[in-house]
């Protein structure tokens, strides 16, 4: 979506309608960037809390990028798409 807004701004002729749609841009790159800064004090402790799952956590994910990667390689992944849009077909509609 961002992308599609830059890529706006670079071909309007209107000086006002490049500049509001490069302000659009920023506004939604630079956001969620405020809004993590604003928050963090209220997610650090539950951060802290968590503590004793990320060693756990990041296992997890590691064998899960690894399994994907094997997937990729060997053409399965593919299969696994297929079998989860048919199993669930409203995943179509997602992007």
């Amino acid at each position: 979506m961002l992308s599609a807004i830059l890529t706006l701004s670079a071909t309007n002729t209107a000086l006002g309608g490049g500049v509001s749609l490069l302000a659009i841009y920023s506004l939604g790159l630079g956001l969620p960037f405020l809004l993590a800064a604003a928050f963090t004090g209220h997610f650090l402790p539950r951060l802290r809390a968590m503590r004793y799952w990320t060693r756990r956590l990041q296992i997890g994910a590691g064998a899960l990028l690894i399994v994907m990667g094997v997937a990729m390689v060997t053409g399965y992944l593919s299969a696994f798409a297929a079998w989860l849009l048919k199993v669930f077909p409203s995943l179509g509609l997602i992007g």
